[in-house]
């Protein structure tokens, strides 16, 4: 409900409603400001109001370049969530929305650069046609001011030859405008599911198109074209008074109002917006490539099948939490690309471990790398918030669906060492884990853990502390033949474990009456890391399996963000 929605994400409704009021507030101020101060009365003469759109989506455009960099400052995140330790975790769960800040600024400057775009052609247009005007109209007189002297133009186009397409790649604000608007087309189009999860490389260089998008940004408005009254000449000749003389002139003219008004540019102001974020940045990377630069030791190298390779690492100083991922850069292919990873390994481990599918060109031929040599390996993180709150509840539902059971590696290994220590922090008492996916082929390194945890658990009389229930939502009749074949074996046909696979999608219903049945006074946390199809599914199940008796059954729904 939306009500359950404003309570877990409070914080970042607030955020988007500053960020959205902020910009509101931006384009009103400078809308009102250029449509009605008296120093752009003959520059609104010639614009008419496209001179206020324009300005007022520049000054939003400002704005949000000046945010686009700062959620990915990852170190600069990192210590945030770090300093705000002893908040409340939904405080610091409201950084690993970063991306989707990211995003949401990208089509907001989209969305403004569209209108600063139409504004300024309209503009051009109106330019072009009062220098062509001969019919001694207030624009048309405006537009030859320049034949009067050097600080007395308004109009930037002094020839009548001038097209709109000459003074877009002949005039710095033209020129620059162009560019950067082609670096944003770019960046945002390369940006998409699709490519990013396809063509990582595509997505990983094209991104880096902003270094062009900034530099333009700066220079962008430095040659001044958009002009207004200076104060002094507001002083001597007020447009109110005085804009009638400029269609009357009488020669001999003696009255206050002779005096032709002079213009003065707009100062550019770009750059006092983005300096700060930009130093930032430069920092950041500057951690980065230093960071980067520690040694690390690649202790075992292990190659499951379906192409999957588990590097096991050690570096010196490297801390972890459970649901944590590192950046991994393997110079020996590119010095330039850095591709993300969930580590698998748990905290209690003396190594921090990765598994990496074949799923593109870079993982193809670090695979490939890996088969004949051991290649030196970079790695900057650990990043993003521990999934912890698995820990605080005593019964806890874990759905992992296709890639998305990753970060249970590390979570149910964690577990699973608290278990044997006898940790006394850890509440949780039983655990349900769901592993949907369509192919287990890719994921045989996930069946091995689940084996091993099952034996351990065996062998210390603890076999019902984990129940798992898999189920293959993509399969022929050959597998299906097989299963109807080895039905009554001690172990599952597809993995070799011994909870039997069930084929197709689970019946959410079903499970959350069973857990609800066999837990009647427990408080149950529900994680996924999963589509977004699924969380709306499993939120629903929550709601309805809830008793409004707060001594009964509880279902908490957390969306994990890897």
């Amino acid at each position: 409900t939306m009500g359950n929605w404003l309570v877990n994400h409070w914080f970042s409704a607030a955020v988007l409603a500053a960020w959205l009021g902020i910009n509101i507030f931006l384009f009103t101020y400078y809308f009102l400001f250029f449509d009605r101060d008296e120093r752009y009365f003959y520059t609104r003469a010639i614009l008419g109001s496209a001179l206020a759109w324009a300005r007022a989506s520049a000054k939003c455009l400002n704005f949000n370049s000046m945010l686009i960099l700062l959620p990915v400052c990852r170190n600069l995140l990192s210590f945030l969530r770090g300093t705000c330790s002893c908040c409340r975790r939904t405080l610091r769960k409201q950084l690993d929305h970063n991306l989707t800040f990211h995003k949401l600024v990208a089509y907001a400057l989209a969305l403004l650069t569209a209108v600063h775009t139409i504004a300024h052609l309209f503009n051009l247009e109106r330019y072009n046609q009062s220098q062509q005007a001969t019919d001694g109209s207030l624009p048309a007189v405006l537009s030859k001011m320049h034949l009067q002297g050097s600080n007395k133009w308004l109009n930037p186009i002094h020839s009548n030859q001038t097209t709109v397409e000459y003074v877009a790649f002949t005039t710095i604000p033209g020129l620059t405008g162009v560019i950067i608007t082609l670096a944003l087309i770019l960046m945002v189009t390369s940006s998409t599911e699709f490519i990013r999860r396809n063509y990582f490389e595509l997505f990983w260089y094209t991104h880096h198109l902003f270094l062009v998008y900034f530099a333009g940004l700066v220079i962008h408005g430095i040659a001044g074209l958009v002009r207004g009254q200076t104060e002094q000449s507001m002083a001597e000749v007020h447009p109110h008074h005085c804009a009638k003389n400029l269609t009357q002139r009488d020669h001999n003219c003696t009255h206050n109002c002779c005096k032709d008004p002079e213009f003065g540019s707009i100062p550019a102001e770009s750059w006092k917006w983005v300096l700060a974020p930009i130093i930032l940045y430069v920092f950041e990377r500057i951690l980065r490539v230093w960071r980067a630069q520690q040694k690390v030791v690649v202790t075992k190298v292990v190659m499951h099948p379906a192409r999957v390779l588990e590097l096991q690492m050690q570096k010196k100083g490297f801390c972890m939490e459970v649901g944590q991922y590192i950046f991994v850069n393997c110079p020996a292919i590119s010095s330039l690309e850095w591709h993300p990873f969930t580590l698998t390994s748990a905290p209690e481990e003396d190594f921090f471990s990765i598994h990496i599918r074949a799923a593109g060109d870079w993982t193809e031929r670090l695979i490939d790398i890996f088969q004949l040599e051991m290649p030196r390996i970079e790695v900057d993180g650990p990043f993003g918030t521990a999934s912890e709150d698995v820990f605080q509840y005593e019964v806890a539902m874990l759905v992992g669906a296709g890639i998305g059971v990753t970060p249970f590696a590390s979570i149910l290994k964690s577990i699973w060492y608290k278990f044997q220590q006898a940790d006394q922090t850890l509440k949780t008492k039983k655990i349900y884990f769901y592993w949907l996916c369509r192919d287990t082929g890719a994921f045989a390194w996930f069946n091995d853990l689940l084996a091993s945890l099952e034996q351990k658990m065996a062998e210390s009389g603890k076999a019902d502390f984990l129940t798992y229930r898999l189920f293959l939502t993509g399969w022929d009749s050959s597998i299906a033949n097989n299963v109807a074949l080895h039905f009554d074996t001690a172990t599952d046909t597809v993995t070799g474990l011994r909870h039997k696979t069930i084929f197709g999608r689970p019946m959410w219903n079903v499970e959350f009456a069973a857990v609800a049945a066999a837990h009647p006074r427990s408080v149950v946390g529900v994680f996924l890391c999963g589509p977004e199809a699924l969380a709306k599914s499993l939120q629903k199940s929550c709601h309805q399996h809830s008793s409004l008796d707060p001594r009964k059954v509880k279902f908490y729904f957390n969306k994990e963000n890897f």
